[in-house]
């Protein structure tokens, strides 16, 4: 199995999850995107996403392959969903295990900090109103040091 994974439907995280638990780690982190009522203000019923599936799990497969030089981590796997998603429905999620916390927690943030930078998503909000709209699921500038995994004077982020 692929360890980046672009999916149309649920996928069983607690499979992910356990294949991530092995004797040389000793901690897991995971993040977990959830589609939200609201954004800016307007009331939202779902969202659709789209991709150029080829292009997106090449990329998610060298996102955590960096992930995997940049940090001490013993395993990564994530995965981003595309079709219909429902409010409170899991949009992409993202698991990491590792000898020790700080990298675990630190490769997690990279992973999910470059799929939404680097990723070719594109997402249109559904809103209550019945109204539809096109809206950037990426940011639209990248946290140097997050990305680049600079830290400060005393080795941790600053947020």
């Amino acid at each position: 199995m692929s360890r980046f994974i672009m999916a149309d439907a649920p996928v069983d995280l607690a499979a992910l999850r356990d294949e991530l638990h092995v004797s040389r780690a000793g901690g897991y982190c995971a993040f977990e995107g959830w589609v939200r009522e609201t954004n800016e203000g307007r009331a939202v019923s779902g969202l659709d996403y789209e991709s150029y599936e080829a292009l997106a799990l090449n990329e998610g497969a060298a996102i955590l392959a960096e992930a995997q030089t940049r940090f001490e981590i013993s395993d990564s796997i994530a995965m981003h969903r595309t079709g219909s998603l429902d409010v409170g429905d899991i949009a992409v999620w993202i698991g990491v295990s590792a000898p020790h916390r700080d990298a675990a927690f630190r490769a997690c943030r990279y992973i999910i900090d470059e799929i939404k930078f680097r990723l070719p998503v594109w997402k249109k909000e559904r809103y209550l109103d019945g109204d539809t709209q096109w809206v950037a699921c990426h940011h639209l500038h990248r946290d140097h040091d997050h990305a680049h995994g600079a830290h400060g004077a005393h080795g941790h982020d600053h947020d």
